[in-house]
């Protein structure tokens, strides 16, 4: 029936199908909604779990565009001061002070300074893309029945003899409405006489470094020094009643077994309460890399004080403020974007 009708109406004079994203890109050059709220919308269209869906809807909304207006009016506010004492200064017998190129300086001191808070926010992709979650230890210490268990099937081999696993093997999951990657890695030993393993152990460091969250497996003197790391005394079905195993977990954050199931709940639950400490709070909107870039480019260019007294800093004042301006116009796409357009709007659904 849909394809009838659309054939139907193709048929019809001067009528076509719209491309992706043709009506929201309308939308846009039309004035209607700014290039933030457009990527917003795209997140939307694209969103798989809850905390990407409120990112997105924060985006979609203006939350950051009316952010970015506050800002662009304070900025302007400082242009008009520059270019009124600018102008000042080409009468005679009126000498610029210090005082007003200091009180410039504190504005954008003050202004750059909001911009820092939005910039020390978690970055939107790691809500998009999913936190790296990565699991590591020796080899055999139950790392791919653990991630087996979290995916609730089987992906990857589980067997008695070490060093099976020689890549990253990696799976999306979602978590109380978090997207998260969750990946499996080669046993950690400090050295193999099998090459295959040995790129292994190596991509396994590579992912410990990058990971946002750290599963640890092995022994809890051994864990790699890292910010978000969840000490886990795995395999608990296999050793409880060994005094010295039972001596090593209680330097553990919790005591677990994939096999039987016990301690999975927990680890859950701390993987989450984790997982929101390093993602935007509740009512927070992260930025896109793109939107951070320029951000920062702005931010840079407030930060560069003048340090000459002569009447010249002025003008080095009111150009880095015209350029922090053009950096701003960017997250909304005022200027400077036609290159990404195509890109952007293209992700759409048709006749979106």
């Amino acid at each position: 029936m849909v394809a009838a009708v659309e054939t139907a109406l193709g048929a019809m004079p001067g009528l076509r199908r719209a491309a992706p994203g043709e009506f929201t890109r309308r939308a846009f050059e039309n004035g209607r909604i700014d290039l933030a709220e457009a990527e917003g919308l795209a997140d939307l269209l694209a969103a798989e779990t809850e905390s990407q869906r409120v990112q997105a809807l924060g985006m979609a909304s203006g939350h950051v565009s009316r952010v970015v207006a506050g800002w662009q009016d304070r900025l302007l506010g400082l242009m008009a001061g520059a270019e009124a004492e600018l102008n000042f200064a080409d009468e005679e017998d009126v000498e610029v002070g210090e005082s007003v190129a200091q009180r410039l300086r504190d504005g954008m001191a003050s202004l750059a300074a909001d911009m820092g808070q939005w910039l020390a926010r978690p970055a939107a992709e790691v809500i998009a893309e999913g936190l790296s979650v990565v699991i590591a230890g020796p080899p055999n210490a139950g790392k791919s029945t653990l991630i087996n268990a979290l995916a609730n099937r089987e992906l990857a081999i589980v067997s008695p003899v070490a060093g099976t696993t020689r890549d990253v093997i990696e799976t999306a999951l979602a978590l109380d409405g978090i997207a998260m990657r969750f990946s499996d890695t080669a046993g950690l030993r400090a050295e193999s006489a099998d090459a295959i393993e040995t790129i292994g152990i190596g991509r396994a460091k590579a992912a410990v470094a990058a990971a946002d969250i750290l599963l640890w497996l092995g022994p809890p003197k051994e864990v790699p020094d890292h910010p978000c790391a969840i000490r886990i005394a795995a395999q608990a079905d296999r050793w409880k009643g060994d005094a010295a195993a039972e001596a090593e977990a209680a330097g553990c954050d919790l005591t677990l077994s994939a096999a039987t199931g016990e301690g999975m709940d927990r680890l859950h639950r701390m993987i989450v309460e984790m997982a929101r400490t390093l993602l935007p709070r509740e009512g927070e909107v992260a930025l896109r890399r793109r939107q951070r870039d320029a951000l920062a480019e702005a931010k840079a260019w407030l930060e560069v004080e003048a340090e000459s007294r002569e009447a010249g800093d002025l003008i080095l004042l009111a150009e880095r403020l015209r350029l922090a301006g053009g950096a701003l116009d960017r997250i909304t796409g005022r200027a400077g974007v036609e290159e990404m357009l195509d890109t952007l709007f293209g992700r759409f659904c048709i006749g979106k």
